[in-house]
C-alpha cells in the first residue's frame, strides 16, 4: 500500500521532479539533531495529547511524566506514581496514551510494571490543574501476570485511527521465550492487544474494558479475545502512519536479527509475526522450521553489524524513520519500487529509547542515558511539489 497521499494536481514536470527527488539515496540526506531540553531521568517516551496545547509529554522510567512547553520543562511532574512502579531490569513506567478528544474527556492511560513485576494498564484523571494528573484517580483496567523474569515487557500504548487502545506486550522474558508465551493463544504476553476502553465496563463480563466486535478472536475463549496480533518478542515501539493508518511495529531480536513489521490499514488482524519459531525472517535455533498459521514476515531485518536493539519510529516525509538503542544509528525505510529499502540516516552516540511526534508531526527522540529530548531536522524540501507530500521537519 502506498505511504504517500495522491496529489492529482501535479503537472507532468512537477511529477518528474518529484520522482527524481524520491529516487535520491536516503543516506545522502544529512539530518541534524538539536537538543531541545535536557535533565530528564531515563526517558522512555515522548508524545503529545492532541489537545492543541503545544505541550510535549516525556515519560520517565521511574514513574514520572513531565511536561515540556516552549522549550521549558515544568518543575512539577504531570504524573508521579513512582511508589507503584518497579524498575528492576526492563521494568518501569513504559508509556502513556491520550485518547481522541482528550481535552474534553480529561483522562489518559498508562502502562507500567507494578511492584510485583506484573504489567498494569490503567486510567488516570486530570486534576483541576490541567498540568497535573491525579494519582489517586487510578482505575486499573487490566493486570497481566509476568513470569519470573524482569525483561521483555514491551510497553507501548497507542490509540489507533479506529479509536481503540492498542498495547504491545513482551513475551515474558528469558532467552528464547522459555515459557512459550508468544505463540500461546491463551497468554496475553508476546502480543499486540486491542481494547475498547472508552465505552465503559463490559456488562457481560464485568471487565473494565470491552472487546471490539471486529477483533479477530472476539467471540473465542482461545485465542484470547483481546489479541490483535501474536508472535512478538519485545515490541519496542509501534505507531500508526498519519497519512495511511498503516501499523508499524519494531520487534527487538534475540541473538542475530532485529525486525520491523508493517500491517496495512484495513487489515482484519490476527497476524502472527513468528517469534519464537523465527527470529527476523530466519528459523530460530534450528536450520528448518514451519512458519505458524497466518504468519506475516517482516518488511525489514538487520543484523548485528548495524545494531542490537531496534527502537520503533514513525512514518515521516514518506519514509519510516526508526533507530537502534545500542548502535545509536537512525534508519529509514522507503518503498519506491515495491520493496522496502533500508538506509542509515545518521550515526550517533546516543541511546535512543524512543522516537515521538508533537501534534504538528515534528519528530523527536529521547536519549536514555543522556536524559535529553532532541529534535530531528531534515533538509528543507527544494520544491513546492515535494513539500506537498511531507510533514514539518
Amino acid at each position: 500500500m502506498p505511504h504517500l497521499p495522491v496529489i492529482p494536481a501535479l503537472s507532468a514536470l512537477s511529477a518528474l521532479v518529484l520522482m527524481f527527488l524520491l529516487a535520491l539515496p536516503v543516506a545522502a540526506q544529512q539530518i541534524t539533531l538539536t537538543t531541545v531540553v535536557s535533565g530528564f531521568e531515563l526517558p522512555l517516551q515522548v508524545t503529545h495529547a492532541g489537545d492543541d496545547s503545544g505541550r510535549i509529554f516525556v515519560t520517565e522510567r521511574a514513574g514520572l511524566v513531565r511536561i515540556m512547553l516552549a522549550g521549558q520543562v515544568r518543575a512539577e511532574p504531570f504524573l508521579d506514581i513512582a511508589e507503584r512502579v518497579s524498575t528492576s531490569g526492563e521494568q518501569g513506567l513504559l508509556s502513556v496514551a491520550f485518547p481522541p478528544g482528550y481535552a474534553a474527556l480529561g483522562h489518559f492511560y498508562a502502562y507500567y510494571a507494578d511492584l510485583d513485576g506484573n504489567i498494569v494498564i490503567s486510567r488516570f484523571a486530570v486534576s483541576t490543574d490541567p498540568d497535573r494528573a491525579d494519582p489517586a484517580s487510578e482505575e486499573i483496567l487490566l493486570t497481566i501476570p509476568h513470569p519470573g523474569f524482569d525483561n521483555h515487557y514491551g510497553g507501548q500504548l497507542a490509540f489507533g485511527p479506529d479509536g481503540y487502545l492498542y498495547a504491545g506486550t513482551g513475551d515474558g522474558g528469558g532467552a528464547g521465550d522459555p515459557n512459550g508465551n508468544a505463540q500461546n493463544p491463551d497468554s496475553l504476553l508476546g502480543k499486540l492487544l486491542r481494547l475498547d476502553v472508552e465505552s465503559g465496563p463490559d456488562p457481560a463480563t464485568g471487565q473494565a474494558y470491552r472487546i471490539p466486535p471486529d477483533n479477530p478472536f472476539a467471540d473465542s475463549e482461545s485465542p484470547r479475545p483481546e489479541i490483535w496480533a501474536m508472535g512478538l518478542r519485545n515490541p519496542w515501539r509501534f505507531s500508526f502512519a498519519r497519512a495511511t493508518g498503516d501499523l508499524w511495529i519494531a520487534d527487538v531480536g534475540q541473538n542475530s536479527f532485529e525486525e520491523v513489521d508493517m500491517q496495512p490499514a484495513g487489515d482484519v488482524g490476527g497476524r502472527n509475526y513468528g517469534w519464537n519459531i523465527l527470529e527476523g525472517d530466519a528459523c530460530f535455533g534450528t536450520d528448518e522450521c514451519t512458519p505458524p498459521a497466518r504468519y506475516a514476515p517482516p518488511v525489514a531485518v538487520y543484523g548485528r553489524d548495524l545494531g542490537q536493539s531496534v527502537t520503533g519510529g514513525y512514518m515521516h516525509r514518506g519514509m519510516y524513520v526508526f533507530a537502534d538503542f545500542v548502535s545509536g544509528r537512525i534508519f529509514a525505510l522507503r518503498n519506491l519500487t515495491g520493496e522496502w529499502n533500508l538506509s542509515v540516516l545518521a550515526e550517533t552516540d546516543l541511546n535512543i529509547s524512543a522516537l515521538g511526534e508533537d501534534q504538528a508531526g515534528r519528530l523527536y527522540l529521547c536519549d536514555y542515558a543522556g536524559g535529553t529530548l532532541q529534535r530531528l531536522r531534515f533538509p528543507a524540501a527544494p520544491t513546492a511539489a515535494f513539500s506537498l507530500l511531507v510533514l514539518p521537519d
